[in-house]
């Protein structure tokens, strides 16, 4: 019995390098994945310094890290709607847990576009993850759920971010300035449409349980 639509769905990137140990697969209905994935977060997700996030949330300490990587999944794993959802996967390569990505939307059915955000364990960054997993969930979005274009947004300060957008095609589309840690700080906007991901080269990604996704995210008109 299918408890929850998201419940099997399970996207898998082959390593470009061609080394089966460093396949990276996403999944939403890891939950033992999860309980690692929060005591990844407690390790550490970033450098000291200013939040790469616009929500500073991990400026507090390690358990409590943990206990707000579980709630924020859990959030999304009950709290989604046709007209809002989330979709939070954990992230394994090689069978390890490195971080999470996440896929949302606001009124998909009708503006067809989607949100990504992601983050990695500190001890897992600088292997070529991040592309990888961003990749998955763009694949997701654009051949599984039909978007149009899919948004992001990058701290200037976190060239990081801004790279691995600008490697998958996407193109700037403004600035925005905001509070974070008490002082201004400006964000990079960008944006990728259907068009232009379709024209890029892309690692292929197999794509596993949309089809109930699908059915809850796009309800056929009555």
């Amino acid at each position: 019995m299918e408890l929850h639509p998201f419940a099997g769905l399970r996207l898998l990137v082959r390593d470009p390098g061609g080394d089966p140990g460093g396949d990276v697969e996403l999944r939403t209905g890891d939950v033992e994945g999860l309980v690692e994935l929060a005591a990844v977060a407690a390790r550490g997700v970033h450098d000291p310094g200013p939040s790469p996030f616009a929500v500073p949330w991990t400026a507090c300490a390690p358990a409590e890290r943990a206990r707000r990587t579980l709630r924020w999944h859990l959030l999304g794993w009950g709290g989604w709607s046709p007209r809002e959802w989330r979709l939070d996967f954990v992230v394994r390569r090689g069978g390890v847990v490195v971080g999470t990505q996440s896929l949302e939307a606001v009124d998909f059915p009708v503006l067809r576009e989607v949100v990504t955000g992601s983050w990695l364990g500190r001890e897992h960054q600088g292997r070529g993850t991040g592309p990888l997993m961003r990749a998955a969930v763009l694949h997701l979005a654009f051949a599984g759920l039909g978007a149009s274009c899919a948004r992001s947004e990058a701290f200037l300060d976190n060239p990081r971010s801004r790279a691995v957008s600008q490697r998958l095609g996407y193109r700037e589309d403004g600035q925005r300035a905001v509070v974070r840690d008490g002082v201004r700080a400006v964000q990079q906007r960008l944006r990728l449409d259907a068009a232009d991901w379709a024209a890029g080269e892309r690692p292929e990604v197999l794509v596993e349980g949309v089809e109930p996704v699908r059915e809850a995210l796009l309800p056929a008109a009555p």
